[in-house]
């Protein structure tokens, strides 16, 4: 069963990917859509992390 949900995944990922470079190329609208919702998660995964990573610096600080 992980193995299905990992692979559909996988499937959005590279779909998004596809979309986003179709989409620097003027493709139909709907594939602006799907490329801009995935810049859109792209960039909340990476302040998502980036909070992460300044959380762990600041712990890291204190304890010294």
């Amino acid at each position: 069963m992980t193995i299905v949900v990992l692979s559909g995944i996988l499937v959005l990922v590279v779909g998004g990917c596809v979309c986003v470079v179709w989409a620097a190329r003027g493709g139909p609208r709907w594939v602006r859509v799907v490329a801009r919702v995935t810049l859109f998660a792209g960039e909340v995964a990476r302040k998502s992390d980036s909070g992460r990573k300044s959380n762990d610096q600041t712990a890291s600080t204190d304890s010294s």
